[in-house]
């Protein structure tokens, strides 16, 4: 379905597909397939709420904090206890940076057509996060793509990028989970294995 949407994008000079790890990672590789480009990862790390980590309170990526202020401020959230979220996912970013990675540099996406891709949209936290810091490093263009999504986020999204394609937005939406036959969680070994897959940054 999201090729389909994207599909205008097929075989463009520079086109770029970033996945979000883990569970865009193999939505990624499919659509990087279809649009014959190639495929990396772009590391965020969702900030969960203090015991109800599901619950993103914002997220980070290289360079970039993003808060949900209208969650941080229902759950009464101080500073001290928002430090302590990023410290601890700054630390698993840096780790799934190079797991994924090895030793390759992050692409540099400046000047190119970049599709950054996610299994779904709940909130938006993580996407939103991604979207900024990608923004930060002057993609000649930013398309946000995921298969289905809750209709309000994608309003709240769409001005972080020049396109937000979201092929489906359910009603009630429920959660990204309830959209999929398959929602079984994507493992490290396989990020790497379909990175390996695909033709490479």
């Amino acid at each position: 379905m999201l090729a389909r949407e994207l599909e205008r994008y097929r075989g463009e000079p520079g086109l770029l597909v970033l996945a979000l790890p883990r569970g865009g990672v193999p939505v990624g590789f499919e659509l990087a397939q279809a649009l014959e480009a190639p495929l990396d990862v772009f590391v965020v790390r969702k900030l969960g709420a203090p015991g109800q980590e599901e619950l993103a309170v914002g997220a980070i990526a290289r360079g970039v904090q993003v808060l949900n202020h209208g969650v941080v401020e229902a759950l009464g959230l101080d500073a001290a206890a928002i430090e302590r979220a990023v410290a601890a996912e700054q630390e698993e970013l840096t780790r799934r940076e190079r797991l994924y990675r090895g030793d390759r540099r992050p692409v540099d996406v400046e000047g190119r057509t970049v599709i950054l891709v996610d299994d779904g949209l709940a909130t938006g936290a993580t996407m939103r996060a991604g979207a900024l810091a990608l923004r930060a490093q002057h993609p000649r263009r930013l398309v946000l793509a995921v298969p289905v999504a809750a209709a309000q986020t994608c309003e709240l999204l769409r001005a972080d990028a020049d396109e937000l394609v979201c092929a489906s937005t359910p009603e009630p939406f429920v959660a990204v989970g309830a959209w999929y036959d398959d929602f079984s969680q994507t493992n490290d070994d396989e990020v790497r294995a379909l990175l390996a897959r695909s033709s490479g940054g």
